[in-house]
């Protein structure tokens, strides 16, 4: 509240005394703010009574009354509004994601005394550091399954953004920016995999995988070369996540990031960013007997949806 202060005049009103209130007893009050405003700003969201060592969230939407909180308040503000998440875990937010009154969504996690977000002072650049799934995901996956891999005989999902493909609220990966950047991939079109190991060189397994122990990892490295560069009319920091996908098959996991590193752009520029790839790592998957292996065949580097490179990994002779 002090922060917006130093920028504007602000009307204040408290909606939940709690993140757990159980009533809308105060949500006129706020409804009578947000419509004599130009702009509001809810802040909501989780503390250390619903999440923190030792207790376990038994959901993941918001607590209380706080989404007819938001939804109310929302469709009463005159102007835009701003939702702001504190958290330190994902919070299914779809209700405020459909709703075309809210027109910024921010989570800023457990955050310090300042940020100037708001208002433009500072461009957010920052990335989720997890998947935000739905509230429905939960009936799927009990807590006493740790399994990462799905498992469509019982109907289990799978765990993280590596093998669960159902619907989320925000990927692991999202973020948006007051700026916007394009991005171009460079790096080799093929791979050649050589066979250290004379005794398995004629088997039938080699035609699909090479498993990681019988090559030589030393040899297999390149470097992706990404320019990033700001087509926007504001300088910004963007994280560059760099993921990649094995060949359509048998191969559990979707995809995985195997390299990221964040610069910083004035608006107009352009810079060349190198993420190093050990293909027995980040090009490799692990069945589910532990072994590693590299699959043969088309692999696709990729940044977000529109950004790919195709990589064809063939045995070397």
């Amino acid at each position: 509240l002090q922060g917006i202060e130093r920028y504007t005049g602000t009307i204040h009103q408290v909606g939940c005394t709690s993140v757990a209130y159980d009533s809308n007893y105060l949500f006129g009050a706020a409804e009578a703010a947000a419509r004599q405003a130009d702009a509001t700003v809810l802040v909501v969201g989780l503390d250390q009574s619903i999440e923190v060592e030792t207790r376990d969230r038994i959901g993941l939407l918001l607590p209380g009354f706080q989404e007819e909180l938001v939804s109310r308040v929302a469709n009463a503000s005159r102007g835009p509004t701003i939702l702001v998440l504190i958290s330190g875990g994902p919070i299914d937010v779809s209700f405020a994601k459909r709703n075309p009154r809210i027109g910024a969504i921010l989570w800023v996690g457990y955050p310090g005394q300042a940020g100037g977000v708001l208002f433009g002072t500072i461009n957010p650049g920052g990335k989720l550091p997890m998947t935000w799934y739905p509230e429905s995901y939960l009936a799927n996956v009990p807590m006493t399954n740790m399994a990462l891999r799905p498992d469509p005989t019982s109907g289990y999902p799978g765990r993280t953004y590596r093998f669960y493909k159902g619907p989320v609220v925000y990927p692991f990966g999202y973020g948006l920016s007051y700026t916007k950047f394009s991005k171009l991939i460079e790096a080799p079109p093929r791979v050649s995999v050589p066979i250290t190991n004379s005794c398995v060189a004629n088997s039938a397994m080699l035609t699909s995988a090479i498993r990681v122990t019988n090559t030589d990892c030393n040899v297999l490295s390149f470097g992706v070369h990404v320019d990033v560069e700001n087509i926007g009319q504001m300088d910004g920091s963007h994280a560059l996540l760099v993921f990649s996908s094995p060949p359509a098959g048998k191969w559990a996991a979707q995809k995985q990031l195997v390299g990221f590193q964040k610069v910083h752009l004035a608006a107009g520029s352009r810079q060349r960013v190198t993420v190093g790839i050990d293909v027995c790592k980040h090009l490799s998957v692990v069945d589910q007997s532990g072994i590693r292996w590299i699959p043969l065949g088309q692999h696709t580097l990729h940044i977000g949806d529109d950004v790919k490179h195709s990589i064809f990994v063939q045995r070397r002779n």
